[in-house]
């Protein structure tokens, strides 16, 4: 699911959005490693170490860290979060659903739990899984494009062409805008040879802002 994660997982938390170089998270992670020392029962301090071994990819070291976090708070979200992402990365992805299962019962509206959830289970080739989570999403959150992506592309890889065209013009009329969209869009078109309705969706782009240069490549593509 290209642009998911999205789906990917788009919304880690405040923590991990922080644009740093390797050096600078290598940095931080020894900052936090002296603080946990000073101050071993602060599971803040220890989700912060975690969230910095994230964007590092040292999945094992945030797994050993959101273990020990939930032995002493068996229900910390951000903990079952971050392991699911990092067993996920591991390709273990029976135990990152497990994770993600029990986040969702505790906080059923968690958009980012869900979208997590639902790529867990088409890795694991439970499409219709999938799918029913990004439409509990959809009633959950009508306005966000996003949760409409979400589940066009789990509609396209499931050959649902129809249906994933639908999710993605819901989606455009919520972010217009939005480049991704229209390429994911266009793609399917011309999967399906309709070639003049991909120009014409690449038109609409340009039309509500889209620069014309982004969508060369796929213009010469509709000839």
């Amino acid at each position: 699911m290209r642009h998911l994660i999205l789906f990917s997982f788009l919304l880690l938390s405040t923590t991990l959005t922080c644009a740093q170089t390797f050096t600078q998270w290598r940095d931080s992670l020894k900052t936090l490693n002296r603080q946990a020392a000073l101050y071993p029962d602060s599971l803040e301090l220890q989700l912060g170490k975690a969230a910095v071994n994230l964007q590092l990819l040292e999945w094992e070291d945030a797994i050993r860290t959101c273990n020990d976090i939930l032995t002493k708070d068996n229900n910390n979200l951000s903990a079952l979060y971050y392991r699911a992402y990092a067993n996920n990365n591991l390709r273990r992805h029976e135990l990152a659903k497990n994770d993600y299962e029990r986040f969702v019962s505790m906080s059923p509206r968690n958009m980012e739990a869900r979208l997590g959830l639902a790529y867990t289970y088409t890795k694991l080739d439970r499409n219709i899984d999938a799918l029913n989570e990004t439409s509990t999403l959809i009633e959950l959150y009508p306005d966000s494009s996003i949760v409409y992506e979400a589940r066009a592309e789990i509609e396209k890889n499931m050959k649902a062409y129809d249906a994933a065209l639908y999710d993605l013009d819901e989606a455009i009329k919520r972010d217009p805008k939005n480049s991704d969209l229209f390429v994911s869009k266009v793609e399917i078109l011309i999967l399906l040879n309709r070639k003049k309705d991909a120009k014409n969706a690449l038109d609409e782009a340009v039309r509500n802002g889209v620069p014309r240069g982004t969508l060369l490549e796929w213009y010469k593509k509709c000839k």
